[in-house]
């Protein structure tokens, strides 16, 4: 199912489909949202990067340190890794990299 929008929402984080409608929803206790993929969210929680499926289900995580997200599309998100943008797959899986 396609994402149309996460939001936080007071103490959540909802998911929306095409039409606007709730998907699912979980607790935004220590997450923040920082990219939306057409079938996935990456949240940063902590000293990690998560990254959750439509229905708030845990998919792959790595670690923040020196890592900034900076956004997310399609099948992927990028990093700001140092001097580096650093492209990953929804599973954490490197993808490519080119100096910032």
């Amino acid at each position: 199912m396609a994402i149309s929008n996460v939001q936080n929402e007071g103490s959540w984080i909802r998911v929306y489909d095409e039409k606007s409608k709730k998907i699912s929803e979980m607790s935004s206790s220590n997450k923040q949202v920082v990219g939306i993929g057409s079938d996935f969210f990456v949240t940063e929680e902590g000293s990690w990067i998560r990254v959750y499926d439509e229905k708030c289900k845990k998919i792959s995580e790595m670690s923040s340190s020196n890592k900034v997200v900076r956004a997310a599309a399609g099948q992927t998100f990028t990093t700001k890794e140092g001097s580096w943008l650093r492209t990953y797959d929804k599973k954490c899986k490197k993808i490519s990299e080119k100096s910032a």
